[in-house]
């Protein structure tokens, strides 16, 4: 453990480099902690030599390393109440009627990620581990029908799709067909079965075959990728850390990439999980603040993704309060 000294003088550090992006000098810490500033450039390079501090090339100031953001996050972070302003307008979502639970999730966190400027990511549950119960299909007009696929834990999703002079007794049958054959498979295995288990029979049944089987694929495809919601990318570009275009663009990538945004969730732990660096899978030179919630109908995780340089407390505030808000 660090002194209290040393302790002191690393939470202001932190604290000063989150609000400035600038290495923090020693003429900055000698009011605060009325010492000379001779004494603070002894204590700040004893926190340089135990890794907990950084030199930069340009300044004569430090900053943190990962290994004392890491220390700051376990020992010295004071968790804030949420500004009154944040509550409110988030508050102003959660209470309104008309909003089913996933649209609340998805306004709050494009409000969150406005407010930080940080990019905010929510993954519902695992399509592996929705089952497909049944699929139903309600006319609508002679050329467009609402699809409905519910899944074994209540999951209900609807799309509209649009076919040409296609008789409803040709949808039916091919209805039937999947409810027959691929009932219980997991949803994203669900377009894989219809690509090699119904494909080569479907013509056999049904006339009208090939454009009845795209339009439900489609929908398939749609419904497993659509449980990754990513708001607020560009807003990488507003940090100063990530002004290198090549860093940008890979870290995009991953941003992209579902296999990657997946690996947020691996754990089970349903408190605020921190992930500083290299302990998470998107950047280095980032950080992963996440928790998972649960509903009667639905679970998923929900994180907060910006630069090393976060303002810690406030997004630990920020997502409790919406982890609460979520389950009630």
């Amino acid at each position: 453990m660090l002194s209290n000294r040393q302790s002191k003088i690393l939470k202001m550090i932190v604290e000063q480099y989150i609000k400035l992006a600038k290495p923090v000098s020693s003429n900055l810490l000698c009011k605060t902690l009325k010492c000379s500033s001779a004494t603070v450039r002894s204590e700040m390079a004893g926190l340089e030599e135990l890794g907990y501090l950084e030199k930069t090339h340009t300044s004569s100031g430090r900053i943190p390393s990962e290994k004392g953001y890491r220390y700051y996050v376990d020992n010295l972070l004071e968790l804030k109440k949420m500004n009154a302003e944040d509550m409110l307008k988030l508050q102003i979502i959660f209470h309104n009627q008309q909003l089913a639970l996933s649209d609340c999730i998805s306004k709050s966190l494009q409000l969150i990620s406005d407010m930080t400027n940080y990019t905010t990511v929510v993954l519902g549950s695992s399509s592996h581990d929705n089952l497909l119960k049944q699929i139903e299909v309600v006319p609508i007009d002679a050329d467009n029908v609402i699809v409905i696929i519910v899944t074994d834990k209540g999951h209900v999703e609807h799309k509209n799709i649009h076919l040409e002079e296609v008789e409803l007794d040709e949808v039916k049958k091919t209805v039937g067909l999947i409810n027959n054959l691929i009932t219980g498979t997991p949803i994203d295995e669900v377009s894989t079965k219809l690509e090699y288990e119904i494909k080569p029979i479907i013509g056999k049944y049904v006339s009208q075959h090939e454009q009845i089987y795209n339009a439900f694929y489609h929908v398939f495809s749609d419904f497993t990728n659509q449980n990754i919601s990513v708001v607020g990318k560009n807003n990488m570009l507003k940090q100063p850390e990530f002004s290198n275009i090549d860093k940008i663009r890979d870290i995009f990538e991953k941003l992209d990439n579902a296999e990657v945004l997946r690996s947020i969730e691996e754990d089970d732990n349903n408190n605020i999980n921190i992930y500083i660096g290299k302990e998470n899978t998107i950047d280095d030179d980032m950080t992963v603040i996440k928790t998972k919630f649960k509903t009667d109908n639905d679970e998923g995780t929900i994180a907060i993704i910006g630069p090393k340089r976060m303002e810690y407390d406030r997004v630990v505030s920020l997502l409790e309060f919406m982890k609460e808000n979520i389950e009630r």
